[in-house]
This record gives C-alpha cells, sequence and structure tokens, in this order.
C-alpha cells in the first residue's frame, strides 16, 4: 500500500448519509484539535496499544528521514484510552489528508468514561502500510525521534505533547512514558 491513503479512505466508507460520525484519537489528535467539532469526551477502545512503530514522511519527518509517530497494535485485552470527536462528515475531507501517511479508518466500539458506547472511526496504519517501522528497543525509538525533525515540527514535540496530554485525561502509557524517559535526556544534550 502506497503512504498516501486519503483517496482510499474515502472509497471503504461513504459518510456522506451520517449526520455525524465519532472520531476516536489516540495519538496527535488528542493534543492537536485542528478541526471542528460537536462533542468531545474522553472515551476507550479495547484489543488496542499504542506504539511508535509508523513513519513519519509527512509531518514528523520527510521522505528522506522519516519521523516517527503512533499507529495502534492489536493486543488482546489491553484497553487504549483517548478522547473521542463528535464530528461532521466534511471534517473527515481534512483528516483524511492530514492522516494520509499509510493510515486507514476502521469503524470500532468505543466506550465512554460515563459507560455509554458508540462505535466510532479510527485511523490505524497497519504493517503492510509502506510507512510502517515497527517495533525497536524503546531507547532506539527514543533517539530516532530527537534527531527526528519534519514539516510540522519536531518529532520530540509530538511524544512529549502527547505524553502531557494523557497525563491530562489521567493516563499513563508505559509505552509513551518509557520513550519519554530516554528522550528527556537526548534532548538536553542537544541544548
Amino acid at each position: 500500500m502506497s503512504h498516501d491513503t486519503s483517496s482510499l479512505n474515502k472509497q471503504r466508507q461513504d459518510l456522506s448519509a451520517y449526520e455525524s460520525v465519532w472520531l476516536f484519537g489516540y495519538g496527535s489528535l488528542i493534543y492537536k484539535v485542528d478541526f471542528p467539532y460537536l462533542e468531545r469526551k474522553p472515551a476507550s477502545i479495547t484489543g488496542w496499544s499504542r506504539r511508535f512503530w509508523q513513519g513519519s514522511h509527512d509531518h514528523r519527518g520527510t521522505p528522506e528521514s522519516p519521523g516517527r509517530v503512533l499507529t495502534l497494535i492489536e493486543t488482546p485485552g489491553e484497553q487504549c484510552t483517548g478522547m473521542a470527536y463528535r464530528v461532521s462528515p466534511e471534517v473527515f475531507e481534512h483528516l483524511d489528508h492530514r492522516e494520509k501517511n499509510g493510515y486507514l479508518r476502521f469503524f470500532t466500539p468505543m466506550q465512554f468514561n460515563d459507560g455509554h458506547q458508540a462505535d466510532g472511526l479510527v485511523y490505524i496504519a497497519s504493517k503492510d502500510n509502506a510507512a510502517f517501522l515497527g517495533d525497536a528497543p524503546l531507547s532506539d525509538i527514543a533517539a530516532h525521534i530527537a534527531r527526528s525533525r519534519g514539516p510540522s515540527g519536531e518529532n520530540s514535540e509530538y511524544l512529549l505533547k502527547l505524553s502531557q496530554g494523557l497525563r491530562d485525561l489521567g493516563v499513563v502509557d508505559p509505552h509513551v512514558e518509557g520513550i519519554r524517559q530516554h528522550l528527556e535526556p537526548l534532548l538536553k544534550g542537544q541544548e
């Protein structure tokens, strides 16, 4: 599958019949909300873990030197907490472009903190996309993030803002925090 999945996402789901759609954000959608929404509230999905295993050729890296960003990996029994946004279908024109680097959207059941449930769309970059980087030791991922930069800024900014956004939600993600603990000394060494 190519890097740019924006047209593929439009083919996969016709959202024109919907008045609104829930969107589940687990990464940059938690802290970078550059789209209009009708409602937002914390939510979780089951069976998935966030991992910095996706390459970013367009935002936090370049085609020659991709950064590392999040995707979801199937993990039975795990729960991934993030932020859900109820949006109009037109918002996906922007989101499909923003999340075009290997991400496909899927419907998934979400559980809100108030006990209610709804199906929502989530962007996932699977192993078969051209930008998938895969697993690596947390120290290696941190070193990769420390040296990466793209049109949207430093790759380290992505991780640090996400870490803060998760803490604001009351979430401590061991993968994210493990990378942050390796990353912060590297950033101090760059000063």
